[in-house]
């Protein structure tokens, strides 16, 4: 085995792509990932919309936005990072482009995104 084949197997098994649920931009998820703090493990779910989704293969990563207590929140998770637990669709939505990012300065009703029927 060469140098070449070592790192391949090592990227393999480090990064084993597991069950991911489709979605794209506007659609509402709900993300479950695990912190760790010093010997114990706990979840902690971040339920918001998607708002970009960049990169591909094992470095895809994409951007989730809430508001939480009147404070935009935007999260950035790795698609294929060990610490995600699980990833749930909640609402399918209606959007015309790819990356959103007019939803930061719009607030209350017209926040809101058309919902796509499944």
């Amino acid at each position: 085995m060469n140098k070449d084949q070592l790192i391949q197997i090592a990227n393999q098994a480090m990064w084993a792509e597991k069950e991911v649920p489709s979605f794209k931009s506007g659609d509402t998820i709900t993300v479950t990932y695990k912190i760790v703090e010093g010997n114990k493990e706990r979840l902690q779910s971040f339920r918001g919309v998607v708002i970009q989704i960049k990169g591909r293969g094992v470095t895809k990563m994409f951007t989730i936005r809430k508001v939480s207590n009147g404070v935009g929140v935007e999260r950035i998770f790795p698609l294929y990072s060990p610490h995600i637990d699980s990833i749930v669709v909640n609402k399918l939505g209606v959007v015309r482009r790819a990356r959103i990012y007019y939803l930061r300065n719009l607030t209350g009703k017209k926040a809101r995104i058309k919902e796509r029927r499944a």
